[in-house]
């Protein structure tokens, strides 16, 4: 069976899961087979496998990391928001239906079996699981049954590294407070202590650091400076979403939603130099964008109730009326057809029927079953100004319960568009293409940009991220710990 380490943070955002990503990446270089592994993520940003399972978007950045294919046992409960107080529950990748959060938290420990047993299967394959917690293993009202922090760490027998962010202050207190109310024998799993995102002179650290591991009786581990690197996030806490972007010569808008999902569908077309791109929640910061993007959504219709209500769509309207260009993706997609209906009461009462926002022939009716799959092709009869496209190969996943009948893999009218594939701007020239049309109707020449190998990039991005960590981190400590020696 593999050798296991596990990470856990003092909260949400601390960083778990690119330190696993950047864990993953540094044993795959050393020559191990290793995994990823989370027992329960709670996230909007989801992937389809190629055997059309869903699961959550961090693990397939660590699973990559590792150099493997993602794989719904690394992440074998995704709960994915519908509310406030409920969510979607997928175990092993497969939907099981809406939930409260009082009747999961109830069920949770039912769920163990199917954990360890994803669990176990990895470790018969690989030589290393790197797992990932959630939250904080400090929570003290739900670690009974917990199944995702020291619950499965005591599982499986796991040895942990707890992480702490410095960047909003309080670091000290976050490590100490932690360890202080773990239990003496969860205490006794945290073999090492990781401050996370630090910025400045490491020697003004260093009598805290000393203080810090006096008091907890567990070694700092590591010291990881604040990175610059473009690896996808998961969550809603992302910068993506909140981060001023500088002036681009193209300015894109993408609306935000409330329940917005896969916004990393987008990274594509931030990461060019050309484009300011901007999650906009609000129609005095609608702006005059060249190309408004409509995201994917976890409730669809309670969205599209948002968006009416905020103007938004009465705004997009205008848009679409002077020719702006309009793409909508999933749920975004949906919208912009003439009705959405839910006979079945998947998102709202049953018999529930909607007016879409009418730009594109398109009926949406939901079933209580989810199209998941991986789908790829040539674009073909694309119209407008991203004509363009007609002969580019594309491939992304579809991830879906409304049902629409057989449409093109990029539906037109005029310059509003729609399409069913998230990561559709990962292909091979699609981000370029769409950004030169856009340049040409403002009149500037981008004939000449040249097409990122997105895959390329990534594993570079890869490469750096170990790197910086492998700087920061007592590689030699985090050995001795995996191999039980610490």
């Amino acid at each position: 069976m593999a050798q296991n380490i596990m990470v856990q943070g003092t909260m949400s955002n601390v960083g778990k899961s690119i330190l696993a990503a950047a864990l993953c990446r540094i044993f795959h270089q050393d020559g191990y087979s290793v995994a990823p592994f989370k027992s329960q993520n709670m996230s909007l940003n989801s992937f389809v496998t190629a055997d059309g399972g869903e699961m959550g978007r961090a693990q397939v950045v660590q699973a990559q990391a590792a150099g493997i294919a993602p794989d719904v046992r690394m992440n074998p409960i995704l709960l994915k928001p519908t509310s406030d107080v409920g969510s979607q529950v997928i175990v092993r990748g497969k939907a099981l239906g809406n939930m409260r959060a009082w009747e999961y938290f109830r069920r949770k420990r039912d769920f163990l079996p199917e954990v360890l047993e994803a669990y176990e299967s990895l470790a018969a394959e690989y030589d290393i699981i790197v797992i990932e917690g959630a939250g904080s293993p400090a929570e003290i009202n739900l670690r009974d049954n917990g199944i995702v922090n020291m619950g499965l760490a005591e599982a499986v027998d796991a040895p942990v590294l707890l992480v702490g962010d410095i960047d909003p202050g309080g670091v000290f207190a976050q490590l100490y407070g932690t360890v202080s109310l773990l239990r003496p024998q969860e205490r006794a799993r945290v073999k090492g202590l990781v401050i996370n995102k630090f910025r400045g002179d490491p020697a003004i650290l260093a009598p805290g650091v000393q203080m810090l591991e006096d008091l907890c009786k567990v070694p700092v581990a590591g010291l990881i400076p604040w990175m610059h690197l473009d690896i996808d996030d998961e969550d809603s806490l992302s910068h993506r979403l909140t981060g001023d972007n500088p002036p681009g010569l193209l300015d894109i808008a993408v609306i935000r939603l409330p329940r917005i999902s896969n916004f990393t569908d987008f990274s594509p077309l931030a990461d060019r130099a050309e484009v300011s791109l901007r999650y906009v929640d609000r129609v005095k910061k609608l702006g005059e964008p060249d190309l408004i993007l409509l995201p994917g959504t976890k409730s669809t219709i309670a969205d599209l109730k948002w968006l009416r209500e905020s103007g938004l769509e009465a705004a997009i309207l205008k848009f679409a009326a002077r020719d702006v260009p309009i793409l909508g993706i999933c749920g975004g997609y949906q919208m912009l057809g003439r009705e959405i209906r839910d006979p079945e009461g998947v998102e709202a009462a049953p018999g529930t029927a909607l007016r879409g926002m009418g730009l594109l022939d398109l009926d949406t009716v939901f079933a209580a079953d989810k199209v998941q799959s991986q789908r790829q092709g040539v674009f073909q009869d694309v119209s407008g100004m991203f004509s363009g496209l007609n002969g580019l190969a594309y491939q992304g996943y579809e991830i879906h319960m409304g049902r629409a009948g057989d449409h093109p893999a990029l539906q037109c009218q005029g310059n509003v568009y729609g399409t069913w594939l998230h990561g559709l701007f990962d292909g091979p020239s699609i981000a370029e293409t769409v950004l030169t049309a856009l340049a040409a109707r403002k009149g500037i020449n981008l004939q000449d940009v040249q097409p990122v190998d997105r895959e390329a990039y990534r594993e570079q991005q890869f490469d750096l991220l170990a790197d910086t960590v492998r700087k920061g981190m007592h590689m030699d400590l985090v050995y001795r710990i995996l191999q039980r020696r610490a």
